[in-house]
């Protein structure tokens, strides 16, 4: 999935996803897509772990990413996110989002998201549902 054309607009205004250090990736399937995101003091506990919190963020900006570029001229907003931790990460490290969409309808898409940690180890497993708002004609 190409973001280019998501990447462009995210990079121009301050939001969630630059003050998090988010980075994405295109692909090369229609229905994936990918981010990374180091683990410094812009998403960390105050343990020196990354937070949860912002692992949901990750997950929920990358498949609105994701829906964005399947749907040009839409705007797609997360309307549940939910999900399980099941490792820590310290600060140093680098986690890496991997997005996959299982449904996509004309008005919801469902993501499951996979963060990883260098080792490849998992770190999250997120579903996220986004709303898809289309222009009226």
């Amino acid at each position: 999935m190409n973001v280019e054309r998501i990447k462009s607009i995210i990079e121009k205004a301050p939001n969630l996803s630059t003050a998090l250090g988010m980075e994405f990736i295109s692909t090369d399937d229609d229905d994936t897509c990918m981010a990374r995101m180091h683990v410094d003091e812009r998403n960390r506990q105050p343990f020196g772990f990354l937070s949860g919190g912002a692992s949901l963020a990750l997950a929920e900006n990358l498949a609105g990413v994701g829906s964005s570029a399947l749907c040009p001229g839409c705007a797609c907003v997360g309307i549940e996110v939910s999900g399980s931790h099941v490792k820590a990460v310290c600060e140093g490290d680098t986690v890496t989002a991997y997005g996959r969409l299982s449904h996509r309808g004309n008005t919801l898409h469902v993501w499951n998201v996979e963060i990883r940690d260098t080792v490849g180890d998992l770190i999250s497993s997120v579903r996220v549902t986004n709303y898809v708002i289309r222009q009226k004609s």
